[in-house]
């Protein structure tokens, strides 16, 4: 802290370069709206009163773990259990998890009863844990937020595996290539992580209208090391790369005499081919199982989506099956997304607001005139009390009981004057 350990004059000068910015009331209130609007999208609208176990394995829930109970950090809870069940405790915030179902309480948590909702059952064999559950992210396996680290990195998460990736080690030359805008906000709905690619190189047989594009660039590149050249009209799937030397096509086989797994006339489809899928009929037009690409020649990269271009993806039985072989089957399920889950909160956040407004409603339409008028008053008096106390006071100095006590006295003044 400036000022701290030092004699002399150059005190004085330091604490006027380091005054603390002033924020009218306000610019606090909107702050105050913004971090509950940001918290009630993490929590998806969920008050955190009740354990969300009664409701199964929920499509997507905030999730946390509490090292304090389970230090080897196989265990999840709820919003509510957090908060009733682990007050105090080592808790790690894991942001959302899908299809999970709480833990608090089972046999994980040893003597440890859950106060919400004490009857469940030993252990929930469909829920999936990684290492972000023991605090560790990204290939690093470092905790955020990082005590070591000089200034904390954003992070991004893979909608498949679900961990969380610091932007340069994802696979990339260099974080110039993650597709945002001229202001730096990211041009992606979602993102594939390196490892979780290979299992959604089907996604290649699409036109690019599904990746998402820098300003720099109209396509995601799926090589780096060599140059990518592709054909202006033609979809991902038509881009040829160079690799080693070899020319690979769209199903990155190569172009050689004695490839004989390579499939003949494969071609992936044109952008006006992508039909509704309602009727049955496949979107791509051919066996996704038998024509999708494989990772296995090409170096693993990480890939960025489009906005919602989870409404693209074919929906006809074949290409269905296909996902839930791939372990992806929640990519056509639209209460899958964080799009959905934010909006999902925005309304809840929005009824909440509505139902607050009503009551404060009917509660002024319960008073008579004259009790109207003194409520009115008194939240104004208040108002300007506290404008008055913010102007005057010395900001370098703490806020005591006696300010306050100060502020409810000329408060009582004031209605003791208006009502004389």
């Amino acid at each position: 802290m400036a000022g701290e350990g030092s004699g002399g004059g150059g005190g004085a000068g330091s604490f006027e370069d380091e005054a603390e910015p002033t924020v009218t009331i306000g610019e606090y209130i909107e702050g105050i709206e913004a971090e509950e609007l940001e918290a009630d999208l993490v929590l998806g609208g969920d008050d955190g009163k009740e354990c969300t176990y009664g409701g199964g394995y929920l499509k997507r829930q905030a999730v946390f773990s509490c090292l304090t109970c389970v230090p080897a950090g196989v265990a999840g809870v709820c919003t509510a259990c957090s908060l009733a069940c682990h007050d105090g405790h080592e808790v790690v915030e894991l942001w959302t998890k899908r299809k999970f179902r709480c833990d608090c309480g089972n046999s994980k948590f040893g003597s440890h009863v859950c106060k919400l909702c004490p009857e469940k059952d030993p252990e929930n064999p469909a829920n999936s844990y990684n290492h972000n559950f023991k605090g560790s992210y990204c290939t690093c396996g470092r905790p955020y937020p990082d005590p070591e680290a000089e200034k904390q990195v954003e992070m991004i998460q893979c909608c498949i595996c679900e961990d969380w990736f610091h932007e340069d080690h994802i696979g990339l030359n260099s974080i110039e290539e993650i597709p945002r805008d001229e202001e730096g906000e990211p041009l992606y709905e979602d993102f594939i992580c390196p490892k979780c690619s290979p299992k959604c190189y089907f996604l290649k047989l699409y036109p690019d209208t599904i990746w998402a594009s820098n300003k720099q660039s109209s396509a995601p590149q799926a090589e780096t090391t060599n140059s990518t050249v592709m054909n202006g009209n033609s979809s991902l799937g038509d881009i040829e790369k160079s690799e080693n030397g070899a020319l690979i096509n769209h199903l990155n086989c190569e172009k050689t005499s004695d490839n004989e797994n390579c499939p003949k006339d494969s071609v992936a489809p044109e952008k006006a081919s992508l039909d509704d899928s309602s009727d049955g009929k496949c979107k791509l037009g051919m066996n996704i199982c038998s024509n999708t690409p494989s990772a296995d020649s090409e170096k693993k990269m990480p890939f960025f989506m489009s906005k919602s271009w989870r409404e693209v993806i074919c929906r006809c039985e074949t290409c269905t099956d296909f996902y839930a072989q791939q372990g992806v089957a929640y990519l056509i399920d639209k209460e899958d997304s964080i799009e959905e889950y934010e909006k999902v909160a925005k309304q809840k956040r929005e009824k909440k607001l509505e139902q607050q407004e009503g009551v404060e409603a009917n509660f002024l339409n319960s008073l008579d005139h004259v009790q109207k008028i003194e409520i009115l008053s008194g939240i104004n008096d208040m108002k300007n009390e506290l404008q008055s106390f913010l102007e005057t006071f010395d900001s370098s100095k703490p806020v005591t009981s006696e300010d306050i006590r100060a502020v409810f006295e000329n408060l009582a003044k004031k209605k003791k004057q208006r009502l004389s």
